[in-house]
């Protein structure tokens, strides 16, 4: 879907009186891409079956909608959220960790373990359909970025430092999760 900007014209080229246009807001932008396969789950992290979905596209206008200034920077910005200050970094309730932008269901509770580093940390995904991992040499550091098959989003990072038996630490933004409990 696409809506329509408010524009506000101004003669502000003095030198040759060109009518130039300034945006007063960034005009919102939400469409559907190519398709993705998408694992389903129950509320425990049981892969029931897949389906396949468009991707979901948004500019920042159209993700600022959906997302809370912290989710924002975090899920589409890439930020990483300090250290011991997520909300999922000791929290151990039985369900399922979705991505905050789009709800595709991600981690298990029952892969979930305290990894001591301030993040919530998971064993595995649900599905690694669900989820992208790249290459990320921000900070001068090479690593593996996580993020959302459908969306896009910024997750977190996987490191090879995790508890048998798949040596897996998935280390993730609690600003990129939203929970839902078993039955909720």
């Amino acid at each position: 879907m696409i809506r329509a900007c408010l524009a506000t014209i101004s003669l502000s080229c003095a030198t040759c009186n060109i009518p130039t246009f300034k945006l007063r807001v960034e005009p919102l932008f939400e469409s559907y891409g190519a398709p993705v396969v998408i694992a389903e789950c129950d509320s425990n992290g049981r892969v029931t079956g897949t389906r396949t979905v468009p991707r979901t596209v948004r500019n920042d206008t159209g993700w600022r909608q959906v997302l809370s200034p912290p989710n924002f920077q975090t899920a589409r910005r890439g930020v990483t959220e300090v250290a011991y200050s997520g909300r999922y970094d000791d929290f151990y309730v039985p369900g399922i960790y979705r991505c905050v932008a789009c709800g595709t269901a991600l981690f298990s509770s029952r892969d979930k373990y305290d990894s001591e580093t301030g993040w919530p940390s998971f064993r595995r995904l649900v599905a690694a359909t669900n989820a992208n991992v790249t290459w990320d040499y921000t900070w001068g550091l090479r690593r593996r970025a996580v993020s959302c098959a459908r969306c896009g989003s910024h997750l977190g990072h996987v490191f090879n430092d995790g508890p048998p038996p798949t040596r897996r630490r998935y280390c993730i933004n609690s600003a990129s999760l939203a929970f839902s409990s078993v039955g909720g």
